[in-house]
């Protein structure tokens, strides 16, 4: 009897391993998962972006050839011989082709920009990863839409119920965010609080304005006393609770909804000061 129950707890033991093991295993292709996810995001982002500039540049070149065709049957019109090219028709063709020379330049320009900002954006995804990774995904998530990079912290890492007081324990992240801020002086960033749709009204908030505000202005400050992030590069807004990304009607859902939402902002003066370069560049044939 007491053979057959060590055999049973030695079968015990071996599933119980083998399936701490396979977990281990599905949490890593989980993240993996991820990673290829935010990669391919970036690279849909491109794309799209991509297909908008060559709509621009079709519109361009059908635009150019209803201006040639518009100066052939001008000139057939006035001459009457196709043979006989006018002064005034080649340099209305002239400068035909160097206004298509000129908006194919544009074009080449702003797609290597696109790809320089979009190299710039996955640099980011991947450093916040870098120091964010041990967070449980429920807590703290980051991903990029339109080619911006979001950091969303629920707001049970950050707050107790109704109060803006950062906790001590969440202070640990919020050091780390600065961490990546700090080694990129070229980023803005915003601080958005989010709130569920649960009334509130108490001596300190009149409402979720005011606690979504006051939460954001508290990580603002932290940012700043705490890791030194310089003040001139961060903003705090309060959205109350008209930004959800989950159903306010469950519990789960109104979750979700509380977090403070931290946005790397795209500086368009440094991407159109790109596009500037490239064009100078361009023109002077390097």
């Amino acid at each position: 009897m007491k053979k057959i129950a060590l055999l049973a707890l030695t079968v015990l033991l071996a599933v119980s391993c083998a399936s701490k093991k396979d977990l281990e295993a599905a949490e890593a292709r989980a993240r993996l998962n991820q990673e290829l996810l935010d990669s391919a995001t970036v690279k849909l982002n491109a794309c799209l972006a991509d297909e908008k500039v060559s709509a621009a540049e079709l519109s361009a070149l059908r635009s150019q050839v209803a201006d040639l065709r518009a100066n052939n049957q001008s000139l057939i019109d006035n001459t009457g011989n196709l043979t006989t090219l006018s002064k005034k028709g080649a340099e209305n063709l002239e400068k035909s082709l160097e206004s298509l020379r000129e908006k194919d330049l544009q074009i080449r320009t702003l797609n290597e920009a696109i790809t320089r900002k979009d190299s710039v954006t996955l640099a980011l995804v991947q450093s916040f990863k870098g120091v964010l990774g041990n967070i449980d995904d429920e807590d703290i998530s980051i991903n990029v839409e339109k080619g911006v990079v979001f950091v969303s912290i629920s707001d049970k890492l950050l707050f107790a119920s109704g109060s803006a007081n950062v906790n001590n324990a969440a202070k640990n992240v919020l050091g780390k965010v600065a961490k990546v801020v700090n080694d990129k002086p070229d980023i803005e960033i915003m601080i958005e609080g989010h709130t569920d749709n649960q009334s509130i009204s108490t001596a300190k908030f009149e409402d979720n304005w005011s606690l979504s505000a006051a939460r954001a202005a508290s990580v603002t400050r932290i940012l700043q006393n705490d890791f030194n992030v310089a003040p001139e590069r961060m903003t705090a807004a309060g959205r109350s609770y008209y930004v959800p990304v989950a159903d306010n009607d469950t519990a789960s859902g109104r979750a979700k909804n509380r977090r403070t939402r931290i946005i790397v902002l795209p500086k368009l003066d440094q991407f159109f000061d790109i596009v500037e370069q490239g064009m100078e560049k361009a023109r002077a044939g390097e």
